[in-house]
């Protein structure tokens, strides 16, 4: 996990990359799948430099 990431991201990550695994997804994609999905709620809140 990346170091600005919080333990909330951790947990959600964590949640969505199993249920892309669930839905079929490949490891890869669960996991690029998961990491956009954080990386967009925290630009959302405003929690990223750009």
């Amino acid at each position: 996990m990346p170091k600005a990431w919080s333990s909330k991201d951790e947990r959600q990550y964590e949640h969505v990359k199993a249920s892309e695994k669930k839905e079929g997804k490949s490891t890869d994609r669960a996991k690029e799948i998961a990491a956009r999905t954080v990386n967009k709620h925290r630009k959302e809140e405003g929690r990223t430099k750009s």
